[in-house]
């Protein structure tokens, strides 16, 4: 059983930055490729960004290019989002996601990721 446990969030003004862990249990965290999702009140889930089994690959959604930076350290079993400039429209709940996927290029998609988060608020003041 493979469980994920985001922290970080909180509330910033606009422009201001956080920083996301995604803690994830067990000894295999190398073989699952990681994304962040988030969900703002009364819209759908939607992809923020995601990464490769070693780190070395990095997938963004356009509205977060430029601003978010994921990475992960295999030996702390931890995947982080780095945000930056963050907007109001950033507001939503950020879920983090595993998936052992073998795969190049890690999926973008919710309904292909297999473990999930309990997710953590971000809340940005304009």
């Amino acid at each position: 059983q493979v469980q994920l446990v985001e922290s970080g969030g909180g509330l910033v003004q606009a422009g201001g930055s956080l920083r996301l862990s995604c803690a994830v249990s067990g000894r295999t965290f190398s073989r699952y490729v990681m994304g962040w999702f988030r969900q703002a009140p009364g819209k759908e889930r939607e992809f923020v960004a995601a990464i490769g089994l070693s780190g070395g690959s990095t997938y963004y959604a356009d509205s977060g290019k430029g601003r978010f930076t994921i990475s992960r350290d295999n030996t702390k079993n931890t995947v982080y989002l780095q945000m930056n400039s963050l907007k109001a429209e950033d507001t939503a709940v950020y879920y983090c996601a595993a998936d052992p996927y073998a795969g190049v290029v890690p999926p973008t998609r919710p309904e292909d990721y297999e473990y999930w988060g309990q997710g953590t608020q971000v809340t940005v003041s304009s």
